[in-house]
């Protein structure tokens, strides 16, 4: 229970950041934005090894892109971004060549960083090559759209670039707008770098180089980070916030209760009874609920070693686990259910529903068959940045396996220690959540299950056959062929079982009511530029 003491100190150290001050001008308060939530960015680099999801909200607005997505409204009146307009940002303008193998970026000759360092193409390139140099998540994310050597950026001018394409993929373009091709300011980072450190990633990890809408003016890991507006701003509208104050505030029930008390502005991240609750009539909160696109909560399995090498293990455990307790208990049924359909796809689409259910008679049937009805022990990691869900989760899958004698200890990973644990691939069974940032089945599928072996194939699975027709769908060349290649990846997915879909989440924020301009980002956090506070 949240004790008054505690929320005292929080609402006081929001008066010491400067934004609960009473002397403070009316004027001011409604420029500063508030914002609690359990964990903030472990670094300040997209690209370092190892940045968590609130490292991407970093990126989107203390740096900017060549292009961005344009906006729409869903039909509960939600604004969302729409994945099917590019719109310009950092770049005014672009022109496709007439052969399609190009594209030519005109930059705005106004523009420039933070330290009034004006951008140049030569920025663009350098950025680009970093996110290539860097290895890990950022070279994958650019090879999901086709942006594999340097050589594809040519500088043409001071503000002209042109990207040449090694192929014609329809994922090169969306791939351009998505946080890790931020372009960095060259000039700064290189007074940074070193012989063993030529991107300097050291320093960038705690320092920006920037020229998005906001600065970063005081970042204490752990505790704040804290932005301002940079009103010489050029690539879109000027925000109207001109400070944001986003605090670690670890316990929702905190959070919870400094949103009551008027002391913050906004929150997410938090338990979904919370956003539940929070959403009735009683309070005056705004909460804004939007099906998170091309997303899973999922339980994974390590196939790389035993017993999870096994597909008659996996599916032992697909039909083990308690999906309706989750969802009560866990997600308190804000979340779309992933099971109890079929393993042969209707419709090319993902995520959608799989043929596994609850079945501890099947379960102990596959485990027979497998030569396992003794069972065995294993750990069940889950990461406390999500512990909200993921601990229920990590309780009720525990009690479910052990009928089936799979005895698990759960191992709580910190959450700014999480994606270094993902990049280990050690664990051998997870629960975690991912989300593909351009709204594609395959897209989702090059990511998590493809034999590259990225970062977000926690399970280490490999299948040639599943490689090609990820591939064979990118590159289509009508409809009726893309659909079946879809729903031919779905089911071998759903067969072979690397991972279990377990609901498709939601992605809930709570604000107050003088709150607008929310809008759903692919990345998860929120873009503190169309943020207006009346």
């Amino acid at each position: 229970m949240t004790s008054l003491n505690t929320l005292s100190r929080l609402a006081a150290a929001l008066v010491l950041a400067g934004t609960l001050a009473a002397p403070a001008l009316a004027q001011d308060r409604k420029e500063t934005l508030v914002v609690a939530n359990e964990f903030g960015p472990n670094m300040l680099d997209i690209h370092g090894v190892g940045a968590n999801r609130p490292a991407y909200g970093v990126a989107w607005i203390a740096y900017d892109r060549l292009m961005t997505y344009g906006r729409k409204k869903l039909a509960d009146g939600t604004l969302s971004y729409d994945y099917a307009k590019l719109e310009p940002e950092l770049a005014e303008r672009w022109e496709m060549a007439k052969d399609g193998n190009s594209v030519t970026f005109f930059l705005r000759k106004n523009a420039t960083f933070h330290d009034g360092t004006p951008v140049t193409a030569a920025d663009v390139k350098w950025s680009f090559e970093r996110a290539l140099g860097m290895g890990g998540f950022p070279t994958f994310q650019m090879k999901a759209g086709s942006l594999e050597q340097p050589a594809q950026f040519e500088v043409v001018d001071t503000h002209t670039l042109r990207v040449n394409f090694l192929r014609k993929d329809k994922l090169t373009m969306p791939d351009l707008a998505v946080p890790v091709t931020s372009i960095y300011n060259s000039t700064l980072a290189k007074k940074h770098a070193t012989a063993d450190d030529p991107w300097a990633a050291t320093w960038l990890k705690n320092n920006t180089a920037g020229g998005g809408a906001y600065k970063v003016e005081n970042y204490r890991p752990g505790q704040e980070i804290v932005y301002t507006r940079f009103d010489a701003w050029k690539s879109g509208p000027l925000p109207q916030i001109k400070r944001v104050i986003q605090r670690d505030v670890p316990s929702a029930g905190n959070r919870r209760a400094l949103l009551l008390r008027g002391d913050i502005d906004m929150t997410y991240e938090m338990p979904p009874k919370d956003f539940a609750e929070l959403g009735s009539e009683k309070h005056k909160i705004k909460v804004a609920s939007t099906p998170i696109e091309n997303a899973i909560w999922y339980l994974g399995m390590n196939t790389a070693k035993p017993p999870f090498n096994s597909t008659k293990v996996r599916q032992a455990v697909a039909y083990a686990l308690p999906y309706d307790k989750m969802n009560d208990s866990a997600l308190y049924g804000r979340g779309v259910k992933l099971y109890g359909a079929s393993n042969d796809p209707k419709v090319p689409a993902w995520p959608q529903a799989h043929g596994y259910k609850t079945d501890i008679a099947k379960a102990r049937a596959l485990m027979k068959e497998a030569g396992l009805e003794n069972g065995f022990e294993t750990t069940l990691s889950f990461d406390l940045g999500g512990a909200t869900v993921g601990e229920p989760m990590a309780v009720l899958i525990q009690e479910s396996l052990a009928q089936i004698g799979i005895k698990t200890s759960i191992n709580k990973v910190p959450g700014a220690n999480w994606r270094a644990a993902l990049l280990k691939k050690d664990m051998p069974l997870l629960i975690n959540r991912f989300g593909g940032w351009l709204n594609y089945p395959e897209y989702f599928f090059f990511w998590t299950y493809h034999g590259q072996n990225a970062v977000f194939n926690t399970m280490s699975y490999q299948n040639a056959t599943l490689d090609k027709m990820i591939t064979n769908a990118r590159f289509a060349e009508s409809k009726p062929l893309y659909d079946g290649m879809v729903k031919d990846m779905v089911k071998v997915a759903f067969d072979e079982v690397p991972r279990v879909p377990l609901f498709q989440p939601v992605m809930d924020v709570a604000m107050q009511p003088n709150i607008s301009g929310y809008t759903y980002w692919f990345h998860l956090q929120p873009d503190y530029r169309q943020i207006v506070k009346k």
